[in-house]
C-alpha cells in the first residue's frame, strides 16, 4: 500500500493584515487532501518567517507564538495518528474537524450505532419496549464482533463501507454467529437503518447499503383453525387454571388484543357505541389507537370473571405464568400444533380475512402502525382462496353463459 503523505504548515494571512498584524493560519494536507484553520494567533508581519513557517528570533513574543504553534502541530499529529489507526481513509478535513473538536466523531459505524441506541434507549417505557432496544445493542455488538474478525479493527468509518460490508456481515452472521435466517435479517435491517439515517443526515456522501436486500424467509405462524378454536372452546377442563387460561386465549383470539393489552385492560375502556360495547384504548406497544367490538363469545368472558372491587378486567395476570400450562391446555384439546399466546392474534387476523373482512380494518383492529405488518400476521387460507374463486367463477358464468366456444 502506498505511503500515506501528512504534512502541517503555518502561514499567516497577509489580506487581513491590520496596522503591521497578521493572523496565523494552519493547513493539513493529507495524500492530496487540504483542509485551513486559523490558529487564533496573530504576529507582527515583520516577525513572521515565511520560509520557516514559524516566528523569527528569539524574543518573548517569538518564543511564545512558536511554543503554541508547536502544541498545535502536536495536537494535529496526535489526532492523525489516532484517526490512522482507526481508520483507512483518512482526509485532511477529517484530521482539521478533529482538532477542532466538530464533525467527524460520529462519522464511525459503531459511534453511529452508539448514539442511535442512546436516543432510542431514552424512548424506551414511553413508545418503545426495552425488548426492541436489547435487540439493537446485540445487533452491535455483532457489527463490532465482524468487524474486529473481518477487519482486525475496533471501529472503521462510514467512507469506508461499501455494498459487500453489509453482505459480507450477513455470512457472517450465518457461518461464524450461527445465527438463522429471519435474525440475520433482523441484524442487517438494523445496520441498514444506522447507515440509511447516517447518509439522510449528511454524516456520508452516499448510501452504501441501499441495493441490499434479504429475506427474513421466518416459519410459517402457527394459528388454530376455526375447527380448532372450537374445540378449544367446548372442551371441558377438570383443572380451574388451565380453564382460566383457555378463556384468556379465546378472549384474544376474539379481540385481537395482545397479552400486555389484556392485561392492561380496565372496564374503562369498555363503552358504549350505539347500543353495543367497544374496547377502546391504546395499543401497549405502539401507543396507537385501537377499537374491537366486543362480540358474544369476549362479553360471556368478561361476565364469567367479573369483580366489583377490581378495575382491571382480568386481574393479577402474568405472562410466565401463562406460556407454559398454555402449551398443555391446547394439547389436552387434542391439538398438536406449537401454539404460544401470540398465536391468537394470528388465528383472528386469519379468521377475519377468510371472512372477508378487509385488510385494512384487520389491520386497524390489530393496532398495526403499517399495513405490511397485518400481512406477515395474515394467512390466506385455502378456503379463502376456493371461496373467493368459487365466487369470481359464478361472477364469469354469468357474464359468459351465452358464448360457446367456435
Amino acid at each position: 500500500m502506498a505511503r500515506s503523505t501528512f504534512k502541517v504548515l503555518f502561514y499567516v494571512n497577509g489580506s487581513k493584515e491590520k496596522d503591521g498584524i497578521v493572523p496565523i493560519m494552519g493547513r493539513v494536507t493529507i495524500n492530496g487532501t487540504v483542509a485551513q484553520f486559523s490558529c487564533k494567533q496573530t504576529i507582527p508581519k515583520t516577525l513572521w518567517d515565511a520560509k520557516g513557517n514559524r516566528a523569527k528570533g528569539k524574543s518573548v513574543e517569538a518564543r511564545n507564538i512558536n511554543h503554541a504553534l508547536d502544541n498545535i502541530k502536536a495536537q494535529i499529529i496526535k489526532h492523525y495518528q489516532r484517526i490512522s489507526d482507526r481508520e483507512a481513509y483518512v482526509t485532511a478535513e477529517m484530521v482539521r474537524n478533529a482538532y477542532q473538536g466538530i464533525g467527524s466523531e460520529y462519522e464511525t459505524l459503531l459511534k453511529a450505532f452508539d448514539k442511535e441506541n442512546e436516543t432510542f434507549k431514552k424512548r424506551v417505557g414511553k413508545d418503545r419496549v426495552m425488548a426492541t432496544y436489547r435487540s439493537r445493542v446485540r445487533a452491535r455488538n455483532h457489527v463490532a464482533a465482524f468487524i474486529k474478525s473481518f477487519y482486525r479493527r475496533n471501529d472503521m468509518s462510514m467512507l469506508e463501507l461499501t455494498p459487500d460490508f453489509i453482505k459480507e456481515f450477513a455470512a457472517y452472521l450465518s457461518t461464524e454467529a450461527g445465527l438463522h435466517n429471519g435474525t440475520i435479517w433482523e441484524k442487517c435491517m438494523w445496520l441498514k437503518g444506522v447507515v440509511m439515517r447516517a447518509h439522510y443526515n449528511g454524516l456520508i456522501p452516499r448510501n452504501p447499503f441501499a441495493q441490499f436486500h434479504i429475506s427474513p424467509n421466518v416459519k410459517e405462524r402457527e394459528y388454530l383453525t376455526e375447527d380448532e378454536l372450537k374445540a378449544v372452546m367446548t372442551h371441558e377442563f377438570t383443572d380451574s387454571k388451565l380453564a382460566y387460561i383457555r378463556d384468556i386465549f379465546v378472549f384474544a383470539s376474539f379481540t385481537a388484543l395482545s397479552f400486555v393489552d389484556i392485561q392492561e385492560l380496565t372496564y374503562a375502556d369498555i363503552v358504549e357505541v350505539n347500543g353495543e360495547k367497544w374496547i377502546l384504548s391504546k395499543r401497549h406497544k405502539t401507543k396507537v389507537p385501537f377499537q374491537v367490538k366486543l362480540l358474544d363469545i369476549p362479553l360471556q368472558i368478561i361476565e364469567r370473571y367479573k369483580q366489583q372491587e377490581n378495575n382491571l378486567v382480568f386481574p393479577n395476570l402474568n405472562y410466565w405464568s401463562v406460556c407454559k400450562p398454555l402449551k398443555k391446555m391446547i394439547k389436552e384439546c387434542g391439538i398438536t400444533k406449537s401454539i404460544s399466546f401470540h398465536c391468537s392474534r394470528h388465528g383472528f387476523a386469519t379468521l377475519a380475512l377468510s371472512k372477508g373482512m378487509p385488510i385494512e380494518s384487520v389491520s386497524r383492529v390489530l393496532g398495526h402502525t403499517n399495513i405490511v405488518t397485518t400481512q406477515l400476521y395474515a394467512k390466506i387460507t385455502i378456503q379463502k382462496i376456493d371461496d373467493d374463486l368459487t365466487k369470481f367463477g359464478n361472477k364469469l358464468n354469468q357474464s359468459f353463459n351465452n358464448i360457446s366456444m367456435g
